[in-house]
């Protein structure tokens, strides 16, 4: 049942225009954040006690996975009821009470919106299955009957991003199609219903105080007209380098307009942020053209090995599509759908974004931190996953019998391996579950490793070596030096192969790509590095410094 409130939150006061050209924003994983009450899921409650930490830790804005009430067949993702809280998470007042202490803080908080799909426990679904074929209800999604002399075959061949054909056949003998879980069934948003009440949802967590909303598969709201086929296996293959019937329609734009028209009537800045995956980002770009969204993710960047070369020639194209629709390139190492940059840097280059190997966790962590340098002196917006400040790894060797990623369960698809970047993480103490919960030896949605101890928040805080005081110092020095965060291009200085070295005013970031230490001699002054530096002149090896010059 949707939850109310007796009065909404007031927006955001005292907000300067464009926060978000040069904000660094921090994604929580609710259920993996900080547990309140002692039931091993992470809770709103327990993020509003965490907020100061976000504070001192100097993020600006907290982005916020899902915590509507879902079925939880795809942590959360599949949403019964989006102006309800789920009660693992707390309730609609718990939400008021987060947005309002991370407004005192000065902390923005960012929704995320599940636009593409619901939860087949969604009312409007129910009611579709309940009605039968032909039934208005059935209209608001994609509901069609099958090939074969019976029916028997899927409308199309068309095949689901977590396995398997992206259809599923109901007792009345329709199919319905769900580009994700089969309990994910897609909207039919060419039906103004669904247009309508994503923009009454859009309000009610405008009026309650959010500042503004991750869209989730931003991509994928319209669909070809026909569902024609694809042809062909293999499908996944082809997501991010080519254009599908299912992703990137121009159609979406006009949806995004319309939002944006809304967004626009609310004080404080209220942004949209696109999750969109795209052949090329120039088809990014199209998503914040001025009329439309603040942001989109930069998923080249992410999946960019650790090269200088690939990283130079990825920075310049990010840099060059945002250029034209004016608006701020984002940069981002990991999330809650990749494996840790801290654990994918630790193996070798061109395994993807979902691993199952620990790798060389010293290499990986060194490139880590180096990692993190080169991306906060890059103009625009950054985005923080939990846990990254700490230098967590992923954990890797989860149990198959814990595991509760959906796409781990089904055949040919995804590698499933999520759930290892969604392990909580570990604030204090000594054992498991490191503070996550309010009892020591309490329980954890997903099992911690053992050797997460000295990584917790407490045992990083004070150690000027360690990679959360790297972060703190890095995000206050972002913050005041002038030179830094909201911009539209770097310079780029002669370096050797295998280096980076950029300036930005009277900054200079060095990134060092090798496992050797190079001799690149920098007039200037070093602010901060990755690592420890070694003789005058040389650049150690997979690290990297900012010089005031």
């Amino acid at each position: 049942m949707t939850q109310h409130l007796a009065a909404p939150a007031a927006p955001t006061t005292g907000t300067h225009t464009g926060w978000w050209r040069d904000a660094v924003i921090y994604q929580v994983y609710p259920r993996s954040f900080a547990d309140s009450n002692g039931d091993g899921m992470g809770d709103l409650e327990g993020v509003r006690t965490r907020l100061p930490y976000l504070k001192e830790l100097g993020v600006d804005a907290v982005w916020l996975s899902p915590f509507y009430a879902s079925p939880q067949a795809d942590a959360g993702y599949d949403v019964a009821d989006y102006r309800a809280i789920d009660p693992m998470f707390g309730t609609l007042h718990d939400a008021d009470a987060l947005i309002r202490e991370a407004h005192a803080l000065g902390l923005r908080i960012i929704v995320d919106l599940v636009p593409n799909h619901c939860s087949d426990q969604h009312e409007w679904f129910k009611q579709a299955l309940r009605e039968g074929p032909g039934s208005r209800l059935r209209e608001r999604f994609h509901f069609r009957p099958g090939k074969g002399e019976n029916g028997e075959l899927p409308p199309n061949d068309w095949e689901s991003i977590f396995g398997g054909p992206a259809w599923t056949r109901v007792a009345d003998g329709e199919w319905y199609l769900h580009l994700f879980a089969p309990e994910q069934p897609d909207f039919n948003w060419e039906h103004p219903a669904v247009q309508d009440e994503f923009r009454s949802i859009l309000r009610f967590w405008l009026d309650l105080g959010a500042d503004g909303f991750r869209v989730d598969v931003a991509h994928g709201l319209v669909k070809a007209p026909g569902l024609p086929d694809i042809g062909g296996k293999d499908q996944l293959k082809l997501l991010g380098n080519d254009v599908m019937p299912f992703f990137d329609q121009d159609g979406v734009h006009e949806i995004y307009r319309s939002w944006r028209r809304i967004l626009d009537e609310y004080e404080g800045d209220r942004v949209l942020v696109a999750e969109a995956w795209t052949p090329t980002v120039e088809r990014t770009a199209r998503y914040v053209r001025p009329d439309e969204m603040h942001q989109a993710f930069n998923f080249q960047y992410l999946t960019t090995d650790w090269d200088a070369a690939a990283l130079r020639e990825v920075i310049d194209g990010s840099l060059a599509a945002m250029r034209p629709v004016g608006a701020p390139t984002t940069w981002v190492l990991s999330n809650h759908d990749v494996t840790r940059h801290a654990t994918r840097f630790a193996n070798p280059a061109g395994l993807g974004t979902q691993l199952r190997e620990q790798g060389d966790r010293e290499l990986g962590l060194r490139r880590a931190r180096a990692a993190t340098l080169l991306m906060l002196s890059l103009p625009g917006s950054a985005y923080v996953y939990q846990g990254e400040e700490l230098g967590l790894p992923d954990v890797t060797d989860l149990p198959d019998e814990v595991r509760q990623d959906p796409s781990f369960f089904r055949a040919a698809g995804q590698d499933g391996f999520r759930d290892g970047c969604r392990v909580p993480i570990p604030w204090s103490g000594t054992e498991a579950p490191y503070g996550f919960g309010p009892v020591a030896g309490g329980p954890s949605w997903l099992p911690q490793p053992d050797s997460w101890a000295g990584l917790s928040v407490e045992a990083q805080t004070g150690d000027p070596e360690s990679t959360l005081e790297l972060y703190r110092a890095a995000l206050k020095l972002r913050r005041s030096h002038p030179d830094l965060g909201a911009g539209e291009e770097v310079e780029w200085l002669e370096a050797p192969e295998g280096v980076l070295a950029l300036r930005r005013g009277s900054l200079v970031c060095t990134v060092n790509t090798t496992g050797e230490a190079v001799s690149y001699p920098v007039a200037g002054t070093p602010l901060l590095a990755s690592g420890p530096l070694a003789g005058a002149g040389e650049l150690p090896a997979d690290t990297a410094v900012w010089w005031q010059v």
